[in-house]
C-alpha cells in the first residue's frame, strides 16, 4: 500500500455544481488506475482488496479524512494508551461465514462478547430485557411461563393493530411499566422527539429473552480485533497495488480522473448528486471523552442512561473492550455520547428514513442507476445507500457487489448494473 497526503489542505466538500478543484493536481496524478474507491471504510476496503488480490488491478482510495478506516478508526488515547474507537464503539459479530472467514485473512480475534447493561432510578439492570431484569425490576422470581405470562397481561394494554404511535406500540409489544422505565426516556433522548410523536413503524419488535442469557448479539461469531480496528483496517490495504491519498476529497479532483474510469463511490449519496432531490435525514453523535483517575469507572464496557433526565445515552469504558491488555491501573477513558438530529456540516450516523426521505431517495436511486450506466459509478456503503450497515453487513455488501457487478466489469467489460444494492 502506498499512503499519500497531499501537501495543500483539501478544500471544503462543496454541491458538485459548485466544487472547485485543487490547483495543484494535474491529470497525470489520475492516470492508469483501473479502479477508483471513494472513501476507506469497510466496504471501500473490501472491494479495494479484492480486485487488487483476485484480479490483478491498480486501485486508488481516495479518503477526505487524515486516516483510514473511516467511523471505525481506533487510535491509542495518549495519556493512558488505552484503544479509543473515535467514532463510537464498534463490535464485530456476525452468523455469515463466507465474512467471518475473510476477515480473518486480516486479523484475529478475541472472544470478546459484548453485553450492556442500563441504569434506571440508581440501579443497574442487565439488557436486552431477560428473565433476570425481569425478576429484578419486579422484585419477584418468575419462571419463564410466569414471565411470559407477565409481560402477556401488561401488554394488552393497548392491541399493536391499533398502535398509532412509537409509544402506544411498544407499550403493546411489552407493557407500559417496562417500556417506562427502559425505552421512554431512552427513545426521547435519541430521538430529541416525545416517543408519542415518532411513528408506530419505527419498532417491529422489542424481543424479551425469557432465560438469563444477556448476551448483547445471538451471531455465531463474535469478537474484537486482537491489534485493535486500526491495524486490521491497514492490512486490508497493505498491497502494492492499492494506492491511498488522504486528506483527498473526491470532488475536489474527481474532474481529473480519466471519464470512464470504474468509481465506487461510498460517500453521501444526496451529496454526489447536489442534494438535487434535497438532503436526506441522518441523526449524528457527539462524543465528550474524558480521562478519570481510577482503575475501572462502571465495571463494564458499555451502561446506558434510561433516565431522560441524563442528557447522554451511555456511556463507553474503553478498557473493557480488551481485558487481556496491560492498561494502567490507577486511570481509565469514558466517553459519554450525545444522539441528536445532524446538521448540514455534521457526520451522519443513522438514517432517519421518514417518508420524505425514502420519496427522495427513490429519486436519487434513479439517479444513481443513469450514473452508473453513463460514468460507471456505484455506490455502496452505509452513506452511498443510505442505509445502516454493520460492519459485517457493510463487508458482506461488498463481497457480493464485487462478484455480481465490479469483476464481471473489470474482467469482461459487463455493463455496471445501477441498484445501489449488492
Amino acid at each position: 500500500m502506498w499512503v499519500r497526503s497531499p501537501s495543500v489542505a483539501s478544500v471544503p466538500s462543496l454541491p458538485v455544481s459548485e466544487h472547485t478543484s485543487n490547483t495543484d493536481v494535474t491529470d497525470a496524478d489520475f492516470a492508469g488506475y483501473d479502479l477508483v474507491v471513494v472513501g476507506s471504510g469497510f466496504f471501500g476496503l473490501t472491494v479495494a482488496e479484492r480486485a487488487a488480490s483476485q484480479l490483478g488491478k491498480r486501485v486508488l482510495v481516495l479518503e477526505r479524512r487524515s486516516h483510514l478506516g473511516g467511523n471505525a478508526y481506533s487510535e491509542a488515547e495518549p495519556e493512558t494508551g488505552i484503544e479509543v474507537h473515535r467514532y463510537g464503539a464498534h463490535l464485530f459479530h456476525t452468523s455469515n461465514k463466507r465474512v467471518w472467514d475473510y476477515v480473518n485473512q486480516f486479523t484475529e480475534f478475541t472472544n470478546y462478547q459484548h453485553r450492556v447493561f442500563g441504569k434506571y432510578r440508581g440501579q443497574v439492570y442487565p439488557l436486552p430485557m431477560n428473565l433476570a431484569l425481569i425478576n429484578q425490576f419486579f422484585g419477584k422470581s418468575h419462571t419463564p411461563d410466569e414471565a411470559r405470562e407477565l409481560i402477556a397481561k401488561q401488554a394488552s394494554e393497548i392491541d399493536t393493530a391499533n398502535a398509532q404511535n412509537f409509544e402506544e406500540k411498544a407499550i403493546s409489544l411489552i407493557g407500559r411499566p417496562l417500556y417506562e422505565a427502559f425505552f421512554r426516556g431512552y427513545t426521547a433522548k435519541q430521538w430529541q422527539t416525545d416517543p408519542k410523536e415518532l411513528p408506530a413503524a419505527n419498532i417491529t419488535r422489542l424481543p424479551v429473552r425469557y432465560t438469563f442469557d444477556n448476551r448483547y448479539f445471538n451471531d455465531t461469531y463474535e469478537g474484537l480485533p486482537v491489534d485493535g480496528y486500526t491495524a486490521w483496517l491497514e492490512r486490508m490495504a497493505d498491497h502494492e497495488l492499492i494506492e491511498v491519498r488522504l486528506n483527498t476529497d473526491y470532488f475536489d479532483v474527481r474532474e481529473h480522473i480519466p471519464a470512464g474510469t470504474p468509481t465506487v463511490y461510498t460517500g453521501p449519496l444526496d451529496h454526489y448528486f447536489g442534494y438535487s432531490e434535497g438532503r436526506l435525514g441522518w441523526r449524528t453523535l457527539d462524543f465528550e471523552q474524558e480521562v478519570v483517575p481510577t482503575g475501572d469507572y462502571q465495571g463494564t464496557s458499555v451502561m446506558n442512561y434510561n433516565d431522560e433526565d441524563v442528557p447522554f445515552t451511555r456511556i463507553h469504558e474503553f478498557r473493557h473492550f480488551h481485558p487481556e491488555r496491560d492498561y494502567p491501573k490507577d486511570k481509565t477513558v469514558i466517553v459519554r455520547e450525545y444522539s441528536r438530529f445532524a446538521n448540514e456540516d455534521d457526520e451522519p450516523y443513522y438514517p432517519i428514513n421518514t417518508p420524505d426521505d425514502r420519496a427522495k431517495l427513490e429519486r436519487y436511486r434513479e439517479l444513481a442507476k443513469a450514473e452508473a450506466r453513463e460514468r460507471n459509478v456505484l455506490f455502496g456503503g452505509r452513506l452511498g445507500t443510505y442505509k445502516y450497515l454493520d460492519m459485517h453487513m457493510a463487508i458482506g455488501s461488498a463481497l457480493s457487489v464485487f462478484d455480481n457487478k465490479i469483476a464481471p466489469h473489470l474482467t469482461d467489460g459487463a455493463p455496471l448494473e445501477g441498484s445501489i444494492d449488492a
